[in-house]
């Protein structure tokens, strides 16, 4: 396993949400975690960033956690990260988000962090 850094744009401070378990899951497993949460300033123990323009480290992984309607807000941002892969978790997918990503050569997968992590099929 490589350690990874990965986005998680959508991180919730609340246990019973999938993004905040993907947080908790991608620390246990090695990877640099920077979830991105408007107010929250940290979930477990990882700082949150209020935006993805706060980000400004090379990103292995953005993994998604909003919907189409917020990601299309947050395009340009997530471009300008040049992530080398998104994931979009099951009721993120967005077909124009995807297109965009595929004509800048980033990898696209349809998928759950979660069931990636437990089956080791995250890494790159």
């Amino acid at each position: 396993m490589t350690s990874q850094t990965v986005v998680v744009l959508g991180a919730s401070p609340k246990p019973e949400r999938y993004s905040n378990q993907a947080v908790r899951d991608l620390v246990a497993h090695g990877h640099k975690v920077y979830p991105v949460h408007p107010t929250s300033a940290q979930i477990h123990a990882q700082p949150c960033y209020k935006s993805l323009d706060a980000i400004d480290v090379p990103v292995d992984t953005l993994t998604l956690y909003v919907g189409a309607d917020r990601s299309d807000q947050l395009s340009e941002s997530i471009f300008k990260l040049k992530p080398k892969r998104i994931i979009m978790n099951p009721g993120t997918e967005n077909d124009a988000l995807e297109a965009q990503a595929q004509a800048l050569h980033i990898e696209v997968v349809r998928g759950c962090t979660l069931v990636m992590l437990r089956t080791q099929q995250f890494d790159l």
